[in-house]
């Protein structure tokens, strides 16, 4: 891919020094890159390093005269084929959130009609604060693309979510959102992700070891293949793929009601690992621990993969996961046809695989003409495996 214009806007941050080495590689690969300098990044690098190595003048005031005249703002955010932010300060996302436009940054996102991407950084306890948290939900809903943030050490000292993506992350993430139509292209797709929680009182829960990976793998591979993308996840710490549109809930019952009012759809994968049972009832209090308490009475949750496959607004291909501990296969096999689904892909997930919550995945995809077995993957390459067995399976059933 070559020659796509890139506006991006560099926050106040120490991850700031980054943003030097992506335009470099951005360079590397044919793009043209301008950049807003906002007033706190300018305590990180500098107007003359930017210019340096992008090869082009540097904004930074929206009041300039110079800058209006020749480039105005509503010019500089539309005359990109994308927006980038990296580093994306906790201030700017709130601005974008609330639609707030009082500098250069601001005002260019808030006038641009092209998309945009965000790599957060900022301390983890301001990524995890639910202002942060709110603000990436509504930008997400708008459509804004995250990349990152990353777990690692912080300059604070503290660890956890809150690294900038690397520059090669950030570069394959405005790749795929530039990316040429694929073979999904005016396809819609819904994907469910994570587990299930279902309140025994204020402070328990029933849930499960899922982390959420393969179905965001899926969800981000559907997306990057040029679907339109709807992923309704359980209670998780990853970020939303690029161009993924996150719906974050946390019943079984919360999410079929959300995949209900996605429909319609042209594809359906399940693969959120869905409580089986929930509390008859939840209790108002902190259940104590005593004899009065000790039985527990669960009532069925709806089953989300049979409602999608048997419902009247049924996606032409629905596929359900089967996450099995023995006889693998044959549970897989069974499940498809009570389920009614088109495909199940079945995996083993007892502890010794390490397949909860790990980054490997070894799967069994199991259709009506059959069982294909694939080989131990990355749960990212088991998403975009997927998603090219869907598009042809599409492509074909439309042919």
């Amino acid at each position: 891919m070559h020659g796509n214009r890139i506006l991006l806007i560099i926050g106040g941050g120490i991850a700031a020094y980054k943003s030097l080495e992506l335009i470099r590689r951005l360079k590397e690969r044919g793009h043209t890159v301008r950049a807003i300098l906002t007033k706190a990044g300018a305590e990180f690098v500098t107007p003359l390093s930017l210019a340096a190595l992008s090869g082009e003048r540097v904004f930074q005031d929206l009041f300039s005269l110079t800058d209006e005249s020749e480039m105005g703002h509503i010019q500089l955010s539309r005359a990109a084929d994308l927006v980038v932010l990296a580093p994306a300060t906790a201030d700017l996302m709130a601005k974008m959130a609330g639609g707030h436009a009082n500098d250069l940054a601001s005002t260019a996102l808030l006038a641009t009609d092209k998309p945009v991407l965000m790599a957060p950084a900022m301390n983890v306890r301001m990524w995890n604060s639910p202002a942060t948290q709110r603000n990436r939900a509504t930008l997400e809903r708008d459509g804004v693309a995250f990349v990152g943030p990353n777990e690692g050490e912080m300059a604070c000292g503290e660890f956890g979510p809150g690294r900038m993506a690397e520059p090669d992350e950030i570069v394959a993430a405005i790749e795929t959102l530039l990316a040429a139509p694929g073979p999904l292209a005016g396809m819609s797709a819904l994907v469910t992700a994570g587990p299930t929680h279902e309140p025994l009182d204020p402070v328990r829960y029933i849930a499960n070891r899922s982390s959420g990976r393969q179905g965001y793998a899926i969800a981000g591979a559907l997306a990057e293949a040029g679907a339109d993308t709807m992923l309704v996840s359980g209670p998780v710490a990853i970020a939303a793929p690029p161009r993924v549109k996150l719906v974050q809930v946390e019943t079984a019952r919360e999410m079929l009601a959300a995949c209900e009012s996605a429909l319609p759809v042209d594809v359906a994968v399940c693969a959120a690992a869905v409580a089986d049972w929930r509390p008859e009832a939840m209790a108002n209090q902190k259940i104590k621990k005593n004899a009065a308490h000790s039985a527990l009475k669960l009532t069925a949750n709806p089953d989300i993969l049979r409602t999608l496959s048997q419902g009247a607004q049924r996606p032409s291909l629905v596929v359900g996961f089967a996450a099995e501990t023995e006889n693998v296969i044959a549970h897989a096999q069974e499940k498809r046809l009570a389920k009614g689904c088109d495909w199940i892909v079945a995996n083993d997930v007892s502890p010794v695989t390490g397949v909860m919550g790990g980054a490997n995945n070894t799967v069994h995809l199991i259709t009506a003409k059959g069982v294909e077995n694939w080989p131990e993957l990355d749960k990212g390459e088991v998403g975009r495996r997927l998603a090219a067995r869907i598009a042809q399976a599409l492509k074909t059933s439309a042919a």
